[in-house]
């Protein structure tokens, strides 16, 4: 096993908590805010993050959706590099179906030039759309290709990662750049480190190709609640250890969301309810404000809906909210948690990171 690739994946933890906290960031826009406000505040958040000793941050790929401005994880990740020195910056994930493997495996070889040593590629096969968005990304309407194909497009990846094409390969001579092959170059001193690569998934499909192929996964419990337990179980099960891990680690994204008292909790977790109620609905929208939210007539239908969502949001004080995600992990078995706090206004995401941090004792930087 690479021991220094292995490092780069397994979190520390911090503080109280059993396992490594960590993350997850939508850039969520709310109604009467602009992306240049909603990226600020990813900022802010970066670095209370790294200021707090969360392990990593990673940025998730969306398209076509008012509320959420992280259509491109790279261009948000460079800037996050550039104000964050320690803390860890990954995609989660970039969708690689709607990417040219080269062109991924270029962008994440510049950021890691930009932060060596910290940057994360997690991959998922869904579209993070809808068809016709995914369509008009790839320029194709046979999305099911690109799913199917998945498994063909990490290896073409990885290869440009590794920059290991055989000989007699149509790529051999293709390298990606910042890349391995400047350490190889004539006088080259080019580091030839390159990111870890995490799968990201919902289901079994990638849960099960992670274990086989020995690589770290990240599970969405944050929408696929239901599939947690079943997930990481395959991956586990499906596990052989390789030159990145000699075990599985997995982690689950997990909305949470503390505020100073339930009922304002309430009052922020309501607001993503009332946008997945839209979107699902086919109506996505910016983020409603709490107000918004508090005043909506849900029909019976939509109310069910939201009664199941706010289940699995782990949310109220900062004491709860701990309770809730220290019983998670103890069921789940996760080997890391990644929060994400969405809400409609940035001020009560930096609010709900800190009162984490503090509930969990998570040191203050000096």
């Amino acid at each position: 096993m690479d021991e220094n690739r292995g490092d780069q994946i397994r979190g520390t933890t911090g503080g109280t908590a059993s396992v490594p906290l960590s993350v997850l960031d939508l850039v969520t826009v709310g109604v009467g805010r602009t992306a240049t406000q909603a990226l600020r505040t990813s900022v802010d958040i970066a670095k209370l993050a790294e200021s707090r000793g969360f392990h990593r941050y990673w940025v998730a790929e969306h398209h076509s959706m008012p509320g959420v401005a992280s259509s491109s994880p790279a261009v948000i990740l460079a800037h996050l590099a550039a104000h964050t020195e320690r803390i860890r910056l990954g995609s989660g994930g970039v969708m690689l179906p709607n990417h040219a493997p080269l062109v991924i495996a270029e962008q994440f070889g510049t950021l890691e030039a930009m932060a060596p040593g910290r940057v994360d590629l997690g991959l998922g096969r869904a579209p993070g759309t809808d068809g016709a968005t995914a369509a008009a990304l790839r320029r194709t309407d046979r999305l099911n290709e690109g799913a199917d194909d998945f498994p063909q497009q990490l290896a073409e990846l990885t290869r440009f990662l590794d920059d290991d094409f055989p000989d007699g390969h149509p790529y051999a001579r293709i390298h990606a750049v910042p890349g391995p092959v400047q350490a190889t170059s004539p006088g080259g001193v080019q580091s030839p480190a390159r990111p870890p690569v995490w799968l990201l998934g919902s289901s079994g499909f990638s849960a099960r190709l992670a274990g086989v192929l020995g690589l770290p996964f990240a599970f969405a419990h944050h929408f696929s609640a239901r599939n947690t337990v079943p997930a990481l179980d395959l991956y586990r099960e499906s596990f052989k250890p390789s030159a990145v891990l000699d075990a599985p680690y997995a982690l689950i994204g997990v909305a949470a969301l503390a505020a100073d008292d339930e009922r304002e909790a309430r009052r922020q977790v309501l607001t993503g309810a009332l946008s997945m109620v839209r979107l699902r609905t086919g109506r996505p929208g910016l983020v409603p404000s709490p107000e918004e939210a508090e005043a909506y007539d849900f029909s019976p239908m939509e109310r069910e809906f939201v009664d199941g969502w706010l289940k699995d949001i782990v949310h109220g004080t900062a004491d709860e909210v701990r309770s809730g995600l220290d019983d998670l992990a103890k069921r789940t078995g996760a080997d890391e948690l990644m929060i994400t706090a969405n809400a409609h206004g940035g001020e009560a995401r930096l609010r709900s990171y800190e009162l984490i941090a503090d509930a969990y004792g998570l040191p203050r930087a000096v």
